[in-house]
């Protein structure tokens, strides 16, 4: 709908990066209820319309047509809550703790036909309301449509002008609100000649009830008049799946992989035995698979500095995307409480940059990187580049600003600190085998044993273990629900870490078996690659699963979807290097050599 103005465009006020670090405004696990007397006043806040199958296209509540203040004030939001596109302000509902009304007037309006029109419009592509009362959302539709009939066809468009609020308290707290238009007739919108204005009198009532339930949390699930359709649930045919697949891919790693090297090391170290009176330039006659590479296995690779970054980068989203999980585990997000994910996330972004500092640049001096400052600055820009181009996205300027800021006053500083720490306490590489000056020519490798298709083998068996999990991921994020199954978030998570581990160690083993030594890059792109089929998914999603459309929809759903597909290659392919290293050391160090 063009004629409403650009999604998300609200400016909201700005928030002092204090209230930030501090929880902003709320604590994670803080429930912000407020405790009310007979008779104190309760704010309504409007909040946001949008159409009701495109859930991401939401717009202010006052870029319509309807009752507003002369002069709108607005409520200061945290960061959590601007990233989930809420604009809150307040409205001249007057609603009072315990206190019934029935049909007062908000207010009387003129419409003109291009006012009119834009309801029309509004009410046509099922627009939606959503007003917050004490962090409590209560939802409904702007108007009513009819469609009837074939012949012959009538389409009519109604508006809802009286608004019936009901409110359910528990002493001095308020557990529950609703919004409905059940026993309200829409005024009609047809009819009306360009020249002619419409005049409406919009009015409310507010009925109060007492409930014994005493926390908000205790309400059944579904029991808010269901609005958006409640599809969540646990999901054990998709749990015991992954775990079938996990189980098959430990088992081939710790039985049919161990009882190989098992046979691999008893054979190199029986030649070795009955060659060791000979000279040592025999060491590597008559030998074939990973033992004769032992002298190049260990040769750095190149664009060190940018593999560091990657390793650091990605070590810093696996604490994050931990941390989110576990707070979520201990119940420290209110699910009332909007944004809440999203101000946690952001905090544990900044915050987590010392270890991307630490890990980079520990490894970087490992591996004799000499250019530290260097890699410290890519390693902090690596991914807030695309963070920062990914979050201005229907963002206000003040908070683009605020997002900078908190970058540049924690994030950086915290890197740089991180980067000092790990270059100073990182110690030797300390390979268990000498690498030669001269790299050993690397035969020619049969198709199976290519990049892509260890990509797309490394890639796709990870993202089978979390394909279902993702639908309903994709569903909270881009849809109505809300994701409460964190027990079973954390398990798979745990399950997709554990399947990029072995399939990495599978693959670097197949690798290093063809005497190709180039296992460094190998072994990140390998099981980062998840990240690739993660945004295919996206695009399945959008396609088949989604309602969404329009140009700025698409942007954004992209744009975000290749931000995703980015955190997880990080995250994966640090797994998948740091799984394949342990297993490398672990063989080379049984080999005896001398």
């Amino acid at each position: 709908m063009t004629v409403v103005g650009n999604p998300r465009s609200w400016s909201c006020q700005w928030l002092p990066i204090l209230i930030l670090l501090l929880g902003t405004g709320h604590g994670p696990g803080v429930e912000g209820v407020t405790h009310y007397k007979a008779g104190d006043p309760v704010i309504l806040y409007v909040n946001k319309v949008g159409p009701y199958h495109n859930p991401q296209e939401t717009y202010h509540y006052y870029q319509l047509p309807v009752c507003c203040p002369e002069k709108i004030r607005h409520k200061s939001l945290s960061l959590g809550e601007v990233l989930d596109g809420d604009r809150m302000a307040e409205s001249l509902y007057e609603i009072r703790f315990r206190e019934n009304v029935e049909k007062r007037i908000l207010c009387h309006m003129q419409l003109s036909s291009a006012q009119v029109e834009q309801l029309r419009q509004a009410i046509e592509e099922l627009y939606y309301f959503e007003f917050v009362v004490d962090d409590l959302p209560i939802r409904g539709f702007v108007g009513y449509m009819e469609e009837s009939g074939f012949l012959p066809h009538s389409h009519k468009i109604g508006l809802w002008t009286h608004l019936d609020f009901h409110l359910e308290f528990h002493g001095d707290r308020i557990i529950f609100a609703n919004v409905s238009v059940r026993d309200v007739k829409p005024h009609s919108l047809d009819g009306l000649r360009p020249d002619e204005f419409l005049g409406l009198t919009h009015t409310y009532s507010v009925r109060w009830s007492e409930t014994s339930v005493e926390r908000r949390s205790d309400r059944r699930r579904g029991d808010d008049g269901g609005f958006f359709p409640r599809t969540l649930e646990i999901h054990w045919l998709s749990i015991i799946n992954s775990m079938v697949l996990v189980f098959l891919l430990v088992g081939f790693v710790a039985v049919i992989l161990m009882r190989v090297l098992r046979n691999d090391l008893a054979r190199y170290n029986l030649d070795e035995e009955t060659t060791s009176a000979g000279s040592g330039d025999d060491f590597d006659q008559g030998d074939n698979g990973w033992k004769i590479i032992h002298t190049d296995v260990f040769r750095f690779p190149p664009y060190r500095g940018l593999l560091c970054a990657v390793l650091g980068v990605g070590a810093q989203f696996l604490a994050l995307g931990t941390g989110i999980i576990v707070m979520a585990l201990l119940g420290m997000f209110n699910v009332h409480r909007h944004g809440a994910i999203n101000s946690a996330a952001i905090l544990l972004y900044a915050l987590t940059c010392c270890i991307s500092g630490y890990v980079s640049s520990h490894f970087y001096r490992q591996i004799g990187g000499e250019r530290w400052v260097w890699n410290i600055i890519l390693t902090t820009s690596l991914f807030s580049v695309h963070w920062a181009n990914g979050s201005t996205q229907a963002l206000p300027a003040t908070t683009i600003l605020l997002l900078l800021t908190v970058w540049l006053l924690v994030g950086f500083p915290l890197t740089v600190i991180g980067g000092i720490f790990g270059k100073n306490n990182a110690s030797p590489f300390d390979a268990p085998c000498r690498t030669k000056n001269i790299a050993r020519e690397i035969p020619p490798q049969p198709w199976y044993k290519s990049t892509v298709i260890h990509m797309t083998v490394g890639g796709f068996l990870p993202f089978s273990a979390i394909s279902v999990e993702l639908y309903y991921i994709f569903a909270t994020v881009w849809g109505r629900e809300q994701y409460t199954l964190y027990g079973i978030l954390f398990f798979v998570f745990a399950i997709l870490l554990s399947v990029g581990a072995c399939i990495s160690i599978a693959l670097t083993y197949f690798q290093l078996s063809g005497e190709d030594y180039r296992w460094w890059w190998r072994s990140v792109l390998s099981v980062g690659s998840t990240g690739l089929f993660i945004f295919l998914y996206s695009v399945f999603y959008y396609a088949r699963r989604s309602n969404m459309s329009g140009a700025v929809q698409t942007v954004e759903f992209f744009g975000y979807s290749l931000l995703t597909g980015y955190v997880f290659f990080l995250m994966l392919g640090t797994i998948s290097f740091f799984s394949s290293l342990k297993f490398i050391r672990y063989i080379y160090v049984n080999l005896k050599m001398d």
